[in-house]
């Protein structure tokens, strides 16, 4: 897998667990264990795309 494939794939990953994450807080019967790990998940997918993208330019 190339680096620019693989950073557009890390992107889409990164796009639905926002998603999940903002529908998951919209409901009354949100489990904040699970936002809050999402969240962390999404926060290391941000930071592995702008390593992967300082290496990219």
């Amino acid at each position: 897998m190339s680096l620019s494939s693989h950073l557009q794939e890390l992107k889409k990953k990164h796009h639905s667990l926002s998603t999940a994450v903002e529908e998951m807080q919209r409901s009354p019967s949100t489990d904040g264990l699970h936002v809050a790990q999402l969240k962390k998940q999404k926060l290391r997918i941000k930071e592995e795309i702008s390593r992967l993208s300082g290496q990219l330019h």
